[in-house]
């Protein structure tokens, strides 16, 4: 990949990354629930998410959902889905400070945390129509494919990482400053329902004729 192609790519990712959606949601949810050391494990299911989008559209799966009506509905719905019952989750959740790891039994495990963000990434069909919109824009057909998509997929990897670092320790510093059990309540809520919306939007949806 030219450098210059490549500057252009780098740029496009920070906008792809710093807009906000449900990835953004869910790293400010981890770092609620569980504070930035803890909560940052979530930014990798995020971009285990992201390959996984790419590596539909790189063999070609991604043409199919973006062609087949059947295909793009089913996935689209299961996305719905889970965002909805993930705010749902979120809603519900006990009212209780945040406590360190080691200072409780029922912390959430870093493998159920990375779990659940690569699930919102990919379920996702907007992400997948996404990549197959941008991603052909800067391959070379002339050079070799695997070498241009591991770029994409390591700058899509970076800022990301960068980015949601930012979400997660946000939302951990107004955690530090909630004390009462009505605010973390309303906290929870708040995120809660930023799921739901992130669901209805989804369910708005539509690809492009």
């Amino acid at each position: 990949m030219e450098l210059s192609t490549w500057l252009t790519f780098f740029a496009a990712s920070w906008a792809i990354s710093i807009s906000p959606g449900p990835g953004a949601i869910a790293s400010m949810s981890a770092g609620l629930n569980h504070g930035f050391k803890y909560g940052y494990v979530t930014i990798f299911g995020l971009v285990l998410g992201i390959w996984t989008q790419l590596l539909i559209v790189g063999v070609g799966l991604g043409a199919l959902m973006a062609t087949s009506h059947t295909a793009f509905v089913v996935v689209k719905w299961l996305g719905v889905a889970y965002l909805v019952w993930l705010g749902i989750q979120q809603w519900r959740a006990p009212a209780r400070p945040m406590v360190a790891a080691s200072d409780s039994d029922e912390v959430v495990s870093q493998r159920k945390l990375i779990l659940k963000a690569w699930m919102i990434n990919v379920v996702n069909p907007k992400g997948t129509v996404f990549l197959l919109a941008v991603v052909p824009q800067f391959i070379s057909t002339a050079e070799l494919l695997l070498p241009q998509y591991l770029i994409i997929g390591a700058t899509l990897a970076f800022t990301d990482m960068v980015v949601m670092a930012g979400y997660t320790a946000l939302a951990s510093r107004v955690l530090g400053a909630l004390k009462k059990p009505a605010h973390i309540r309303a906290m929870n809520r708040t995120f809660g329902s930023l799921f739901v919306l992130a669901g209805s939007l989804l369910a708005l949806f539509k690809r492009s004729a």
